[in-house]
């Protein structure tokens, strides 16, 4: 796989998205239409009029870079991807900055990670180089499909899966890379609320190191559907999965990394193996420094948080990701506990970095860090 030693320049770019062929839609949604989508956008239920794709097949590697309209796939009964669940994808947003330029946050390390998930699937790698020209192949073709409302953006799905029509058990000779994309809306639309989580003592999202847990793939989120559904059926919004090894150790929710925010000031998160390395993870950790605060990456025992939320050592407790970006938390229970976080109100830690970090997404501050590619 080529790996970029640098930020990607503008001219680049454009020299990258050029290998893409654009085939555009002989039916495009209307302005009239897109608009009204656009005015309120529901995450993952509308999509944009095209899509981007490259394909890979053994014998010839990755070919046929193309824009392409958005539309079903049609798959033989027998692909590998149906039957073995031989697939990777991540999760990204492209942000229309107030000059009306369109911009994505650390694109770069959405493609080592997809590498990396690849690499564990026995799928492919995809040059970053193609990865980056993938999306802002597809940006600059559906470039109008980016909402411009308060923290709206163009939600952007990479995903590859093993297309071979063969019931084997062997690494698929055939795999296609795509792109979709989905306007969405403010994810909290009455303002940020601090949310309910349930620990899960009985399931796994993943198992121990050595397993799947720290790549991006559908069966982990497989995994967290029916502990998900039976913590929402008692009440609570997401479910926090403990380690699958000794069931001891705080690991991450359905699809966001967590963070404690101890009385002393430091920050601590569950240390990589068995998690998803999230980027916005990586983010909040090198923006709490800047601020002065110690992180640890630790394994950190369920019990040492519940007794350190009864005590008033643990003062914050939040989950961060792309979809949500930082989320507060303000109640954890499980079979035999439940315990409020901060008075049930959103800490002051907590939503600092949220702002600044959305703040940087969306053009209202510095990017000190260098962290925004432009895409169109």
């Amino acid at each position: 796989m080529t790996t970029m030693s640098h930020h990607i320049l503008p001219a680049e770019l454009d020299d990258l998205v050029a290998r893409f062929e654009v085939r555009r839609t002989d039916a495009p949604t209307s302005e009239v239409e897109r608009a009204s989508l656009l005015a309120q956008p529901r995450f993952g239920t509308v999509f944009t009029d095209h899509m981007a794709r490259v394909t890979w097949r053994a014998a010839d590697g990755w070919t046929g870079r193309r824009v392409e309209p958005y539309g079903p796939l049609q798959l033989d009964p027998a692909t590998a991807v149906l039957h073995y669940a031989q697939e990777i994808f991540e999760g990204m947003k492209a942000y229309k900055h107030a000059d009306g330029s369109i911009w994505t946050f650390r694109p770069e390390q959405n493609a080592r990670r997809y590498a990396r998930s690849a690499h564990r699937l026995a799928l492919p790698e995809l040059a970053e180089e193609d990865f980056l020209a993938s999306i802002a192949a597809l940006v600059r073709t559906d470039v109008a499909w980016v909402p411009d409302g308060e923290d709206s953006s163009l939600y952007l799905r990479p995903f590859m899966f093993a297309s071979e029509s063969f019931l084997g058990v062997r690494p698929a000779l055939e795999v296609e890379h795509l792109v979709i994309a989905s306007p969405v809306g403010p994810y909290f639309p009455g303002g940020v609320r601090p949310v309910s989580i349930y620990l899960s003592e009985k399931y796994h999202r993943a198992g121990p190191p050595g397993g799947t847990g720290d790549a991006k793939f559908g069966g982990n989120y497989a995994a967290s559907l029916l502990p998900q559904m039976e913590a929402q059926q008692r009440g609570f919004d997401q479910v926090c999965f403990l380690d699958g090894a000794e069931s001891t150790y705080l690991e991450e929710l359905g699809g966001m990394n967590i963070f404690l925010v101890m009385a002393d000031g430091t920050v601590h998160t569950p240390e990589l193996g068995s998690i998803l390395e999230g980027i916005t993870r990586k983010s909040i950790i090198q923006l709490a420094r800047d601020r002065g605060h110690e992180v640890v990456e630790r394994r950190i025992p369920a019990r040492e948080l519940v007794s350190g939320l009864e005590s008033g050592q643990v003062k914050e407790f939040f989950a961060c990701g792309t979809a949500a970006v930082v989320t507060p938390i303000g109640r954890l229970a499980s079979s035999d506990f439940d315990v409020q976080v901060g008075g049930g109100e959103p800490g002051e830690l907590t939503m600092a970095l949220r702002a600044e970090l959305t703040d940087i997404q969306y053009g209202r501050s510095e990017d000190r860090h260098g962290w925004m590619t432009r895409l169109a």
